[in-house]
């Protein structure tokens, strides 16, 4: 498959995830959350010491990720993104898009290994939707 089509079948979830999203509207983790809301997607932020973000509650970990997420953003450092895999594969979740930054070879790896639709080629949800900060 193309990273178009992998792109595709990402968004063709009914509800979606941003795991690192972050209170700090600065930071990518929420811009990238903010982004999902812009376009009209169902989306929950996982992050463990926050309660909410954006008017949406937080859930703390991609375990704890309600029914109907099958496609998460993971905006997060390359050796956390190797923990949220794991717990993404005990889930069952489809899709994961890491965020230029969150890569790991090992964690695209295990991916694969998971049968996981995984898009890790440097694309950023940002650009591909369209973000404009405001």
């Amino acid at each position: 498959m193309s990273v178009d089509s992998d792109i595709k079948s990402f968004l063709t979830s009914a509800k979606f995830a941003v795991v690192g999203a972050s209170a700090d509207r600065s930071k990518f983790g929420n811009k990238v959350l903010r982004c999902y809301q812009m376009h009209g997607y169902d989306v929950v932020p996982v992050n463990p010491k926050e309660h909410a973000i954006e008017g949406v509650e937080c859930v703390p970990s991609v375990t704890s990720l309600p029914a109907g997420v099958n496609s998460i953003s993971v905006i997060t450092p390359p050796q956390i993104t190797e923990k949220v895999v794991e717990e993404a594969i005990l889930k069952g979740i489809g899709n994961i898009w890491m965020q230029p930054g969150a890569e790991s070879p090992h964690a695209v790896e295990r991916c694969r290994q998971a049968g996981i639709n995984v898009i890790a080629d440097g694309s950023c949800i940002l650009v591909v939707l369209g973000y404009r900060d405001h």
